[in-house]
This record gives structure tokens, C-alpha cells and sequence, in this order.
């Protein structure tokens, strides 16, 4: 009785080509039962497909395969809330470094579309703003350190005026004990002199740094731009990938529309302010611009500044304080209700109420990035609701 197998032998030289010649090499006859597989492999790979083309899928009804899935789900789960709570602080700079590439995305894609390739519109958008920036500083350093050394100059003489009871910043600090509250708020950690200073850079090298990561992130992905678009979409199924395309390009544009025209009323809230401290001769007017130009990226930082403004504009006289609270009240609503609505309101369309609240949420949960992004994220799920949620609930 002949008991031999009727198995086809192996060809080794096809096996040879299945296995990967940078791998585990010599091949040898001692991998055994892997020869046929490879033998198969070599035999799948062509120069269209050089992995071979995809298998069956898996039985959705197998009582293993949901099982293996569901514990896979359950253990994936987990460990991504575990990383996300430890790599916070490195996700929060990822975030805005990808929320300011969005925002200069419009200019990117603006320079394409009149025939530059892309890596020329990046690095001119890219230089220009740095430009931009550095010419900024520039300018503003001088004025910045001249008022700097008044202000130390005058120094002794606010003190001295915050001690006379006769004087206008000697009632208001004999009311609201400003001097003691600055005292206390200095000695109030009880560190040396010197381990103020050492924990005053750290602070100052950590922020510089951080600013230089998020710099370096958003050039990155301004440059790779067209690249995370397509991998993104790449996750959508592609029986809904073309209406995903359109509700998805219209969230990432709002960003870039919300990004350019919050810097614009913001250099005109800065802007305003100069004009209005030198006019009424309010000391520091480059200074507080530069200062309330700052804050007014945030929502509702120019009212913050304003008050800011007023109190420096006591050391001039009350009537000139009054009347830069009223400026500040009247800028307000012009920028609420005039320039907003005519430079991002057209993009960016939420009501007050939802403003107030996505800005509370976005500071608790990231801070100053969070407020800053609060206002685009909740015009984009604003846009996901009505186009995704909206229609569902009236269907049902």
C-alpha cells in the first residue's frame, strides 16, 4: 500500500521570491510549513498589487469575531482615554498648530489657484507673515522701551501718590488697598529672590518653546495640508465620502474665515485704542494698543482691555476714565454688531447665547486655545447638526 502524500512539492525558487530579502535571511528548508504560504505569497504579487489583493472579509455573524471585536473595542477605548489624558499638553499644541494651518489655508490654496505650486505659496504665505510679524515687534520695541523707562521714571512719584490720601490714586488705593494687595500678591509664594527669578525664566523659556513648537507644527501641516485632507476623507466609506467632502471642506474653511477676520478686527481694536490714548494723551497708548490688539483675539478680550484702559487713563483725569469706558462700550457694539457680522459673520454664524457657552466649555477643557477655537468648533457643530442630525429627527 503506498502511503505517500499527494501533496504538490514546493517550488523553492517561487518561495524564495515570496520572502522578503532584506528579512530573516538565509532562507533555509527548516521553515517548514511557511514554504507553501510563501510559495502563494509570490504567486499574489504582481506590479499593480505588490501586497497581493485583499482576502475575504470576516463573518459579522461569528460569535468569535464579534467577540474578538467587541474586547478589541472595549481595550482600544481605554488605552486612547489613557493616552489622551497623559499626551494633553502635546495635543492642546497640536490643536492649534493645526487651527492656525486652517487659517492660513485660504491664502495657501488662494496662491495655487492662480497657477504657483504649492510648496511656493507656502513659503511665501509662511515668509510674509513672518515678515509681518517681525516688522510688528520692529516697530513697536522702540515706543514699547521708552514707555517702559517713563514709567519707571514715574515710578516713585505713583508711589508716592498712592500713600497721599489727598490724591486721586491715594483714595483709590486707601479703598481697594492696591498697594498691599501687589505686596501681598509678590511675597505670596515666600520664595527667594533668586528662585523667583529662576521659576520667572523657566516660565518664559517653557512659553517661547511651546510657541516654537506650534510654529514649526503649523508650517508642517500648512505644507501637508492637501495630504491630511485626503487621509481623513480616507475614512469615510466611500458611498458617503462625496457628501463628507462637502460638509467637511465647509467646516475646515469656516476655521480659515474665522482665523483671518478675528487678526482684523483685532489689529482695529488695537488700532483704536492708540488713536484714543493719544488724542486724549492717556500715557502708554502703544503699549496699551499692542496690549488690547492681544486680548481682542480672545472673545470679548477688547472689553477686558477697555477696562484696563480706563484705569490707566485716571492718572489723566476721571472725566477721561468715564469717557474711555463709554468708548469701550461703543466699540464693543460696533464690533459686535458691525464688524463681526461684516468680516466673519458671513462664515462663521452662531448666536450669542451659543458663543458665550462654547467659549466657557472651550477654556475649561483647553484653556487659552480652547477659548480661542470655541467660536469655529461650535459653528462647525452647528453645521454637523443641521446637515447630519437635523434631518434624521425630522425623517423619524
Amino acid at each position: 500500500m503506498d502511503n505517500t502524500t499527494n501533496a504538490e512539492p514546493v517550488d523553492h525558487g517561487l518561495a524564495e521570491r515570496g520572502h522578503h530579502p532584506r528579512l530573516a535571511r538565509p532562507h533555509a528548508d527548516d521553515e517548514g510549513a511557511i514554504l507553501a504560504a510563501e510559495h502563494a505569497a509570490a504567486q499574489l504579487r504582481s506590479a499593480g498589487q505588490p501586497f497581493g489583493v485583499r482576502g475575504k472579509r470576516f463573518d459579522p455573524s461569528s460569535p468569535f469575531y464579534l467577540g474578538v471585536m467587541v474586547s478589541a473595542g472595549v481595550a482600544v477605548t481605554y488605552w486612547a482615554v489613557r493616552v489622551l489624558g497623559s499626551a494633553s499638553s502635546v495635543l492642546v499644541l497640536v490643536a492649534a498648530a493645526m487651527f492656525f494651518a486652517l487659517g492660513l489655508e485660504p491664502a495657501v490654496s488662494e496662491l495655487v489657484n492662480r497657477r504657483l505650486p504649492r510648496w511656493t505659496a507656502v513659503t511665501f504665505v509662511v515668509v510674509v507673515v513672518f515678515a509681518v510679524l517681525g516688522a510688528a515687534v520692529a516697530a513697536a520695541i522702540p515706543p514699547l522701551v521708552q514707555e517702559a523707562r517713563h514709567f519707571i521714571e514715574q515710578a516713585p512719584q505713583y508711589l508716592q501718590q498712592a500713600q497721599n490720601h489727598s490724591t486721586l490714586i491715594g483714595r483709590i488705593n486707601e479703598s481697594f488697598h492696591l498697594q498691599q494687595r501687589i505686596t501681598d500678591l509678590i511675597h505670596s509664594s515666600g520664595a527667594p529672590a533668586v528662585g523667583n527669578v529662576v521659576k520667572a525664566g523657566e516660565t518664559v523659556v517653557g512659553a517661547v518653546s511651546r510657541v516654537g513648537v506650534v510654529a514649526v507644527l503649523t508650517i508642517y501641516f500648512l505644507a501637508d495640508m492637501r495630504r491630511i485632507r485626503a487621509t481623513i476623507y480616507r475614512f469615510v466609506p466611500n458611498s458617503r465620502r462625496p457628501r463628507a467632502i462637502l460638509i467637511g471642506d465647509e467646516v475646515m474653511a469656516k476655521f480659515g474665515d474665522y482665523v483671518f477676520g478675528n487678526v482684523v478686527t483685532s489689529l482695529i481694536a488695537g488700532a483704536a485704542t492708540f488713536v484714543w490714548c493719544s488724542f486724549f494723551g492717556v500715557p502708554y497708548a502703544v503699549l496699551l494698543g499692542a496690549f488690547v490688539a492681544i486680548l481682542d483675539l480672545f472673545p470679548y478680550g477688547s472689553t477686558v482691555g477697555g477696562f484696563v484702559v480706563a484705569l490707566v487713563a485716571l492718572t489723566v483725569s476721571i472725566p477721561v476714565s468715564i469717557a474711555t469706558v463709554a468708548f469701550y462700550v461703543v466699540f464693543r457694539l460696533a464690533e459686535d454688531y458691525l464688524l463681526t457680522p461684516k468680516i466673519i459673520g458671513r462664515a462663521v454664524k452662531v448666536p450669542g447665547g451659543v458663543t458665550v457657552v462654547a467659549v466657557m466649555i472651550g477654556a475649561a477643557l483647553m484653556g487659552v486655545v480652547g477659548a480661542i477655537m470655541a467660536i469655529p468648533v461650535a459653528a462647525a457643530v452647528q453645521l454637523l447638526v443641521s446637515e447630519l442630525l437635523f434631518p434624521r429627527l425630522d425623517e423619524s
